[in-house]
């Protein structure tokens, strides 16, 4: 009876020794990847279950990115949007993450990664999430071209990447007439970017315009608008 799980194989809690039904394992979480092999038949038979029964799955790896030891940080264009005191809490919980084991993190941010493209691969609907929560890193916007970035860096075609952020959650919401892919008759909500995100992703850094519903708006406008207010409290 699940359409959607959030979080991916991320959460995932069906490889825990001792897992008891209906009981969240507490202890376990930020370790639940560490004993799972992608390559094990268990994951192949429950990768199969899941395409077969039609679940989709939403990807944060933006959140799992921002939780690991060592991994990129928020640049300046972004960090300049929070406000002083969620500045300050950003960069003390970015203190003690980065004190974790970091190839640990890197580790399980791979698993992550793969297992999600070995679901893709089997024939299964992944969503693209960013969930502004974790550890404060990912911010609006900002998170989901990091989304993107990541599911190319995963092993997906950056046109698969891009299909998977924008037509297939408006499929999965049964809104695909109005949003989802550029064509005639839906609402144009676009940006123009100043390179070639197919040749290098971190084009999609370099916002000129954003388009809602075909009206253009000055991206650096836009955040200068922003600035200090994410987190106000």
């Amino acid at each position: 009876g699940i359409d959607n799980l959030e979080h991916g194989f991320g959460a995932m809690t069906d490889f825990v020794p001792g897992r008891r039904p209906d009981t969240c394992p507490l202890d376990r979480l930020g370790t639940l990847l560490d004993t799972i092999d992608p390559d094990a038949p268990e994951v192949s038979e429950l990768i199969a279950h899941l395409v077969e029964r039609d679940v989709a799955l939403t990807s944060t790896l933006v959140v799992f990115e921002d939780m690991t030891p060592g991994a990129a940080r928020l640049g300046e264009p972004a960090r300049a949007l929070l406000s002083p005191s969620a500045l300050a809490t950003y960069d003390a919980i970015h203190q003690l993450i980065d004190r974790a084991d970091a190839a640990r993190g890197a580790a399980n941010m791979a698993k992550m990664m793969r297992l999600e493209r070995m679901f893709v691969e089997a024939g299964g609907t992944l969503l693209a999430g960013s969930d502004p929560t974790g550890a404060g890193g990912a911010l609006p916007g900002f998170a989901s071209i990091r989304q993107i970035q990541l599911l190319v860096e995963a092993g997906l075609g950056f046109e698969q990447a891009v299909r998977i952020g924008s037509l297939n959650g408006a499929c999965y919401l049964g809104r695909e007439r109005e949003v989802g892919s550029v064509e005639v008759g839906k609402r144009a909500d676009l940006i123009l970017v100043d390179g070639d995100p197919l040749a290098n992703p971190a084009a999609l850094e370099r916002i000129a315009t954003v388009f809602k519903a075909g009206i253009g708006y000055d991206r650096q406008a836009l955040l200068d608008s922003a600035r200090g207010l994410v987190g106000h409290r």
